[in-house]
């Protein structure tokens, strides 16, 4: 089996001084390995990080690739309906959401939240990504309501987790934006503005953190914010990012 709390410690630490180059050598290599083992769980879960990385980089092809791979993996362990499952479906939902598949995506995030929903407390942080990102598939489909209601889900599991106000800060961006795909701009200017408050004050709470995650969340939110007029705010995200990332 290889040694993947080893490989994932040292995946944080990449990713966490941005060598996403490095990142996927590394995953790719365990994979590799892996694979020549016969260690389907290790094959399983460098599948699920290869996708997420490659979608991150904006490699569709080989995003897609993984994500399918990942998949058939499922079927190959014959664990379709176990919470390791439910994971990989959700990964591939996100990956197919991220390059214009939003029915499929819907699919894979149904699959998933059925077996969250059964088998996971209620609190668990899990499913709160489920819904942000189940949202997000949903506002492209323009199903608003439903949007909402998991969004409005995903902040109630954030809420109950410690250090997950930088999730709870994309939800918030979230919901500005569909906001604004229903409404208009203008008319969703007041909705957005209160939004993009609480997203601040998410953010905020962890502006001492170090962590990788921390600085992804700030680079991923740094445009948004501009996009919506707090061009300053925008630009303490990226010092913020950069701190983290250059280790000062």
């Amino acid at each position: 089996m290889i040694p993947r709390d080893r490989v994932l410690s040292k995946l944080d630490s990449l990713l966490r001084s941005n060598d996403y180059p490095a990142a996927k050598r590394l995953l790719q290599y365990w994979l590799s390995e892996a694979e020549y083992t016969g260690d389907d769980q290790g094959i399983l879960l460098m599948e699920n990080e290869l996708m997420g990385l490659c979608r991150k980089l904006g490699e569709q092809e080989q995003a897609l690739q993984y994500a399918q791979a990942a998949l058939n993996q499922v079927g190959k362990m014959g664990i379709e309906d176990n919470v390791g499952a439910a994971t990989t479906y959700l990964n591939s939902a996100t990956v197919c959401k991220a390059f214009g598949l939003p029915e499929d995506a819907i699919n894979l995030f149904q699959l998933a939240k059925t077996i969250y929903e059964r088998d996971l407390s209620p609190t668990d942080d899990r499913l709160g990504g489920l819904y942000n990102n189940m949202g997000l598939a949903l506002v492209d489909l323009k199903r608003f309501r439903e949007a909402e209601s998991l969004y409005q889900k995903a902040l109630t599991v954030m809420g109950a987790v410690p250090e997950k106000e930088p999730e709870m800060a994309i939800t918030y961006l979230n919901m500005a934006t569909a906001a604004e795909m229903e409404l208009g701009l203008t008319q969703a200017l007041p909705t957005i503005r209160e939004l993009v408050q609480k997203a601040m004050v998410c953010l905020d709470a962890g502006k001492d953190r170090q962590d990788g995650n921390y600085a992804f969340v700030c680079e991923k939110c740094a445009s948004s914010f501009g996009y919506y007029g707090y061009e300053d705010y925008a630009s303490q995200l990226q010092m913020r990012c950069r701190r983290i990332y250059e280790g000062t």
